[in-house]
């Protein structure tokens, strides 16, 4: 049974068909008064949009509504029938979703300029240790680039996906745990969302909340750090504006300075700090709990993934790092783990 995106009560229905498809009329809520779901008439973008933002009722709607609460003018089914056909058919489309869903984020995962682009300058590095001898014209050279960069991808994601599946098994086996643990009381009343909950909306919330970190993540490769920036001497400070404020005391100095470029790994934050506080932003909205135990459940799956990369790590730097396939090995390690 569908669910009100506003307070998460059961409800029968959704809103009502008229004469089309397109002519259809929202139903309020019998608990809270507001639209039941709004997101029935927004597109792909907005939800994809709010997705991108941890909007809590995007949410709610993708996981519990999404093809549920239709009724017709005049249709005679009683809801509780009609709800519990669409649930089985759900239980499937939520398994090829999850794969399919999956299957992209693991390869756009695996694209990401981390990883990716220190194979890529690997396999550079073995090509300009080689082109003195090339003769004009010789295309080996390239052709062998070209195959190291393609088993470096391929390496790289296998990786991805065995530590993506790790972590996703290990926080559905913490949600079983969690979920077993926590009290239940016979007089509260059953919330509906945990009266609707099924083991299949945690992996997919983990794909919907991955969103955020892929996004930031093509941010980071479009924005690019200053070159000129990175490579000036150690101890020299750029030019300011006349007007910019300047700060001279210690702790600020050292709170800034923590923020540099060359200190700080802004795509290790976003793959793992910022990526596991969407993950329990989304396992908060899908188990009802408080978030010390959502925090609990990641920390858990980061466990369970730290163990599978570390595992696959040495597999994965083969041929990555030339001579140094350890050091390989250890840098893709140092993106997967938190």
């Amino acid at each position: 049974m569908p669910i009100c995106t506003s307070c998460a009560q059961p409800t029968a229905y959704l809103y009502t068909v008229y004469d089309s498809a397109y002519n259809f009329r929202l139903e309020q809520c019998t608990a809270c008064h507001a639209f039941a779901d709004p997101y029935v008439e927004h597109d792909a973008l907005t939800l994809l949009l709010d997705l991108i933002l941890l909007k809590r009722d995007v949410y709610r709607h993708l996981l519990y509504n999404r093809g549920l609460g239709a009724r017709r003018v005049g249709e005679k089914a009683p809801a509780a029938q009609h709800n519990a056909n669409h649930q089985r058919h759900n239980e499937r489309a939520r398994w090829s979703l999850i794969v399919k869903l999956g299957a992209a984020l693991i390869c756009v995962d695996a694209c990401t300029p981390g990883p990716t682009l220190r194979a890529g300058f690997a396999a550079d590095q073995r090509l300009g240790a080689r082109t003195g001898s090339r003769q004009p014209g010789d295309t080996s050279e390239t052709a062998a680039w070209s195959r190291a960069a393609i088993q470096g991808f391929l390496r790289i994601l296998v990786g991805c996906f065995f530590e993506t599946a790790a972590f996703h098994a290990g926080v559905t086996l913490a949600c079983y745990a969690v979920l077993r643990a926590l009290p239940a009381s016979a007089k509260a009343p059953v919330s509906g969302i945990r009266e609707q909950f099924r083991y299949t909306h945690v992996p997919l919330t983990l794909l919907y909340s991955s969103l955020t970190k892929l996004f930031l993540l093509f941010c980071l490769s479009v924005w690019r750090p200053d070159s000129a920036k990175a490579h000036a001497a150690p101890g020299t400070r750029p030019e300011l504006h006349p007007d910019a404020p300047t700060y001279t005391h210690p702790l600020v100095v050292g709170a800034l300075a923590l923020l540099d470029e060359d200190r700080l790994d802004r795509e290790w934050v976003v793959r793992n700090v910022l990526g596991g506080m969407a993950a329990g932003f989304g396992l908060r909205v899908v188990l009802d709990c408080h978030p010390v135990f959502t925090t609990i459940i990641i920390i858990a799956g980061w466990l369970v993934k730290t163990a599978v990369a570390n595992l696959v790590s040495g597999w994965v730097g083969t041929g990555l790092g030339g001579s140094d396939d350890k050091a390989a090995g250890e840098m893709w390690l140092a993106y997967s783990i938190p």
